[in-house]
């Protein structure tokens, strides 16, 4: 069930944050061997948090629907006393002395920590295959990837380890490895959300955002982790509130569309007929899409300069020769990259002048098999960047952007709509999202079978 439905049965003690916890933990026991998605599981801690909830529910002292729920982190996130990895050798032995700002407020919120969960070596890649962990399993079809860098976070919601997961994304990495493992995944304007307490990739581009099974979900775990004391924010509440009359759908074909594969292409089309019925799609031709990755490249090598030359056997090798790509910026170059971030920050505004959303495909192919790949080692990078072409300029830009299921190839792997919005548009990006899943009946609540079938559809 989702977070919501399961509140309620929380709140009229049908059943309880022990329960639940148990349950998930279970299914952590019998489906992560295969998975891999999970780098750590706080078993012992996470009966303890779930045992307090329990009481805090029984004498009435309520918080937000997020209370008593297991969710889980991607291990790149602080949690006070927990190591953090980010699925490196590096950080083998490192342990957070205090918790991220989103821990802080998920806490608050009375959330349930399950543990850690597994990535590409410090979120520098599209596929979670890279880790010294192994790599992250598709649930629909354990041969795929599960796309990244937060595979795991996105394989555990879809196969039904936590209720929810938080990410981070600085080119795609909520949004990818959710369309890829058929959930949603919401990256919200830059700074929105604290990455404070969060291993960098690129300070430039970073975003923390949710990994969930329905939009609501996303609402309301945005709601906790942007921060009110544990108050309700509005992004729950706005859900149920009707679509202003006279949509505008932005469809920049040029970019967004190029190299699709057939099936998701078709799958796309019959979305934006739903959504044509919500308002008008508008064909665009945007003046310019970012592609240039020099300043995530030099940022990075800063944060990695160090440890990559003192311990560079540490890194995975495809880790430390993407770090070095980095290392050849110098400082009046990094300052004219930063202006330029600014300019188009600014000026992607002028884009939603003529159209209230832009819409892409998520993801412009499937999820590509590992063993593929692991043949073919020097096709991954390439298989990356398309993987994440349609997520990155986002980052680039700063816009909330939200990855909803929409449908699935033939092999049952699954497809994912791309919707977003200006600046701090938050609140109709998850509007337009949600309606578009209730239109479609498109809540795809994963259950894995435990045989590496694809999973059926539900809902």
């Amino acid at each position: 069930m989702n977070i919501l439905e399961t509140f309620e049965l929380l709140r009229s003690r049908r059943v309880s944050p022990v329960e639940l916890t148990k349950d998930c933990l279970a299914r952590i026991e019998k489906l992560n061997p295969s998975l891999n998605a999970f780098i750590a599981v706080t078993a012992e801690s996470a009966m303890a948090e779930a045992r307090q909830a329990e009481e805090e529910i029984q004498r009435g002292d309520w918080h937000v629907p997020l209370h008593g729920i297991p969710i889980a982190l991607k291990d790149l996130i602080d949690v006070a006393g927990l190591p953090t990895t980010a699925a490196s050798n590096l950080f083998r032995n490192r342990v957070a002395s205090e918790d991220a700002e989103v821990v802080r407020h998920l806490k608050i919120a009375g959330a349930v920590f399950l543990g850690k969960q597994n990535l590409h070596e410090f979120a520098y890649g599209g596929s979670s295959m890279i880790s010294a962990y192994g790599p992250v399993r598709n649930p629909w079809n354990l041969e795929h990837i599960a796309g990244g860098s937060s595979g795991g976070s996105a394989a555990s919601v879809a196969a039904g380890l936590c209720y929810a997961a938080v990410g981070t994304d600085t080119a795609g990495s909520v949004r990818e490895p959710a369309a890829l493992c058929g959930v949603v995944g919401l990256k919200p304007t830059f700074d929105l959300v604290s990455t404070r307490g969060i291993f960098p990739l690129s300070k430039s581009y970073d975003h923390a955002g949710p990994i969930t099974r329905t939009v609501a979900d996303a609402a309301i775990v945005l709601d906790a982790i942007v921060g009110r004391n544990g108050k309700p924010n509005h992004f729950v509440s706005a859900l149920n509130e009707p679509l202003p009359a006279g949509l505008r759908l932005g469809v920049a074909r040029s970019f967004f569309f190029e190299d699709v594969d057939p099936e998701v292409l078709s799958t796309i089309e019959e979305a934006l007929k739903v959504l044509g019925s919500l308002g008008e799609v508008r064909e665009i031709e945007l003046a310019e899409v970012p592609v240039d990755r020099t300043l995530q490249a030099a940022e990075s090598y800063d944060t990695h300069a160090e440890s990559a030359s003192k311990t560079p056997e540490l890194y995975q090798p495809e880790t430390l020769r993407r770090i070095l790509n980095g290392a050849n910026t110098n400082p009046e170059e990094l300052a004219k990259h930063r202006e330029e971030l600014t300019r188009q920050r600014r000026e992607i505004a002028g884009v939603f002048k003529s159209v209230d959303f832009l819409i892409s495909p998520t993801v412009p192919i499937p999820a590509p098999s590992i063993s593929k790949l692991q043949k073919e080692p020097e096709q991954l990078r390439p298989v990356e960047i398309l993987l994440l072409r349609n997520t990155r300029p986002f980052n680039v830009w700063g816009l909330p952007a939200i990855s909803v299921p929409c449908g699935f190839t033939k092999s049952g792997l699954p497809i994912g709509l791309q919707i977003a919005g200006p600046h701090n548009a938050e609140v109709s990006v998850l509007q337009l999202a949600h309606t578009y899943e209730q239109r479609t009946e498109g809540r795809l609540s994963a259950r894995w079978s435990g045989d590496g079938s694809p999973i059926r559809r539900q809902g």
